[in-house]
C-alpha cells in the first residue's frame, strides 16, 4: 500500500498528466473542489463542466509506474501546493503542476539567477558566461540554465567550479538533450539538480522548450542574457522573466556581431548593463521571502524598478499596452485570433495584450487538447476538426 502523502502525489500526477488539463485548469480545479483528490473524484464522475473538454483521465497504474520509475532512478516529485515546491515558481500564474527532479530538490528554493544565450556562441561569450556563473557561485548565488549548447553549457560548467547549478530541461529526465550533454546532465544531477515538468520518456521537441524557458525565468531572481541574436529563443526567456517581475540583465556585445543584436537591443530597452558579477549582485534581493503557494502575483523582485544608474526597463513592446481584459476572456480571445493560416506567437501576444506566459499557457492547453499545432519559426495554426 502507498502512504497518504504518496497517494496525494499520485493524485497530483494523474491530474497533471491528463490531456487537456494545463497549469491554469489544474489550479482552478483544486481551488474549486478543495483538494486534488476531490477534483479527481468529480472528473471521474463527469460532474464538472471541464470533464467534457478533456481526454480520459490518466490511469492510476500509469501514474504509479511513472512515480516508481522516478524513485528508482533517485528522483523526486514536487507538486504545486505541497511542501518543498519552490515558492518563487509556485507564485507564478502558470506554475507547473508537477516537477520531476534529479539531485538536490531543495536547491530549487535557493537564491538563483538564470543565465541564457545563444547556442552558436563566440569564445568570448562562453568565457563570459563561465566567469559570471563561477563568480556568482562564490557569493552563494546559484545558476539556473537550460543545458543547451553554447552559453547554457558554459554557465553550468562555470557554476560547478565554485558552487552548484540547476539544469531546467525540456524532455524527460531519462532523455538527455542535446545527446553530447548527457555526461554534463549526470554531473549536474550528482552535484546540483536537474528539473523538468515533462514525463519520463518525453523526447524533447520544439514545442516543449517554452515550458523549459518558463522554469528558468521563474526559478531565478533575475535573468542574464549573453549573446542572443534578434530571433534567439533566449529572448523568449527574457520576456517571461519580465512578465514574472524579475530583473533583466544583458552583457554588451559587439555591434558588428549578429549574435549580440538581441542582447544589445535589451540594453537599449533598459536591461541592466552587465560586465561583472557585481552588476548582478547589487540588483538582487538578499533573501527569498515565502510566497502564498496559491497567490496571484510573484514576490516583488524589483518589478519595474529602475536599474542602478539606469532607466526603467521597457516591456519589450514598441508602445505601452492598454490595460488587459479579464483573465477569463483570454482563452476565447486567443481562439478568436487563430486561423488555419499560421500566425506568429509574438503577434498573438501583442494582439491579446496579455503576458507572454499567460498566452503560452493557453496555447499549451489548446495543443494538448489537439485544437492547434506549433510549427517551426514560432508559428501556431488551428488544426481542422477530425473528419
Amino acid at each position: 500500500m502507498t502512504r497518504p502523502d504518496a497517494e496525494t502525489a499520485l493524485a497530483c500526477l494523474r491530474l497533471a498528466r491528463t490531456d487537456g488539463i494545463g497549469p491554469v485548469s489544474y489550479r482552478k480545479l483544486i481551488r474549486t473542489h478543495g483538494s486534488v483528490e476531490a477534483a479527481l473524484a468529480m472528473l471521474e464522475r463527469g460532474a464538472t463542466r471541464i470533464s467534457r473538454t478533456i481526454g480520459p483521465l490518466c490511469p492510476r497504474d500509469d501514474a504509479l509506474r511513472e512515480l516508481e520509475r522516478l524513485h528508482a532512478m533517485g528522483g523526486t516529485l514536487l507538486t504545486h501546493g505541497q511542501p518543498g515546491y519552490p515558492a518563487l515558481l509556485a507564485a507564478l500564474p502558470d506554475a507547473p503542476p508537477v516537477l520531476s527532479v534529479l539531485g538536490d530538490a531543495t536547491l530549487l528554493c535557493a537564491r538563483m539567477v538564470g543565465i541564457v544565450g545563444g547556442r552558436n556562441a563566440s569564445s568570448g561569450g562562453l568565457r563570459m558566461a563561465e566567469s559570471l556563473a563561477a563568480l556568482l557561485a562564490a557569493h552563494s548565488v546559484h545558476t539556473v540554465s537550460g543545458l543547451a549548447r553554447g552559453i547554457d553549457g558554459a554557465a553550468h560548467r562555470g557554476a560547478m567550479t565554485a558552487g552548484r547549478t540547476v539544469a531546467a530541461i525540456a524532455g524527460g529526465l531519462d532523455c538527455p538533450y542535446p545527446p553530447e550533454h548527457a555526461a554534463l546532465q549526470a554531473e549536474i544531477a550528482r552535484t546540483g539538480a536537474v528539473v523538468t515538468e515533462a514525463a519520463l520518456g518525453t523526447v524533447p521537441q520544439a514545442r516543449h522548450f517554452p515550458r523549459r524557458n518558463r522554469l528558468i525565468a521563474g526559478l531565478g531572481l533575475g535573468c542574464v542574457v549573453v549573446e542572443a541574436a534578434l530571433r534567439s529563443g533566449s529572448l523568449i526567456t527574457a520576456r517571461m522573466a519580465l512578465d514574472y517581475g524579475r530583473t533583466l540583465f544583458a552583457v554588451p556585445g559587439s555591434p558588428l556581431d549578429p549574435r549580440c543584436r538581441g542582447s544589445n537591443d535589451l540594453l537599449r530597452q533598459g536591461a541592466v548593463v552587465t560586465e561583472t558579477e557585481r552588476d548582478i549582485l547589487r540588483e538582487l534581493p538578499e533573501t527569498i521571502e515565502e510566497n502564498d503557494l496559491f497567490g496571484a502575483s510573484p514576490h516583488p523582485v524589483r518589478h519595474n524598478a529602475a536599474p542602478s544608474g539606469g532607466q526603467a526597463l521597457a516591456p519589450l513592446r514598441p508602445d505601452p499596452a492598454p490595460p488587459p481584459p479579464a483573465q477569463g476572456d483570454l482563452h476565447e480571445m486567443v481562439e478568436g485570433f487563430l486561423s488555419f493560416t499560421p500566425s506568429p506567437v509574438d503577434d498573438l501576444v501583442r494582439r491579446c495584450q496579455f503576458s507572454t506566459a499567460a498566452v503560452l499557457t493557453v496555447l499549451s492547453e489548446m495543443e494538448i487538447a489537439g485544437t492547434i499545432e506549433f510549427l517551426a519559426g514560432d508559428l501556431v495554426v488551428r488544426r481542422p476538426p477530425p473528419a
